[in-house]
């Protein structure tokens, strides 16, 4: 591949980067969806098959004068409802909490009886991976390898290479593009 097909390649992926976080830098999502933190919520079913990524904010929305949130530090905490010595609480009615970091993050009721009826929510953070967003724009790792590395052939004639100013407008169109589309 010669050097500009290559640093086209590698500008076309470091646009694509740039517009999948562009999409993905702030995914705000309600818990519970309409019906919201209330005790007859399906909170399970709600985030099951959600991804939840660094750089995410969940929100609860409850009526803060029968309702509380709590987050627990620990799974067992979690399962028993053990709503005694949360980590952080939460009171005001509408509580944004961004997922500022990866793993497994719990929430719960601060009333026992509505987080034993299920009024509780584990979270499973997934961090922001540069593999991941490569693989998903249909490269595998060992053609980003070649794009990280360069060249390894001859380069053409400069008159064969296109110009800095090109390349440099056909990344910002593609990663304008992207951040658009949704890439």
């Amino acid at each position: 591949m010669g050097r500009a097909k290559l640093f086209i390649a590698a500008l076309f992926v470091i646009s694509v980067i740039i517009g999948v976080k562009c999409v993905r830098a702030e995914v705000h999502h309600l818990v519970a969806g309409d019906r919201g933190w209330d005790p007859s919520s399906d909170v399970a079913s709600w985030s099951s098959g959600r991804t939840f990524i660094v750089g995410d904010k969940i929100w609860f929305s409850y009526s803060a004068a029968q309702e509380s949130v709590v987050e627990l530090k620990s799974k067992e905490e979690y399962e028993s409802c053990d709503v005694s010595n949360p980590i952080r609480m939460y009171t005001d009615g509408i509580d944004s909490v961004t997922l500022d970091r990866k793993g497994i993050r719990y929430f719960a009721s601060g009333k026992t009886e509505s987080c034993k009826k299920g009024l509780k929510l584990h979270v499973e953070v997934q961090p922001q991976s540069t593999k991941d967003e490569i693989q998903a724009v249909g490269l595998s790792d060992s053609s980003s390898k070649a794009v990280a590395a360069g060249p390894t052939t001859p380069t053409p004639s400069a008159s064969a290479q296109p110009n800095g100013l090109s390349l440099v407008l056909l990344s910002v169109a593609v990663g304008l593009l992207s951040c658009h589309v949704g890439l």
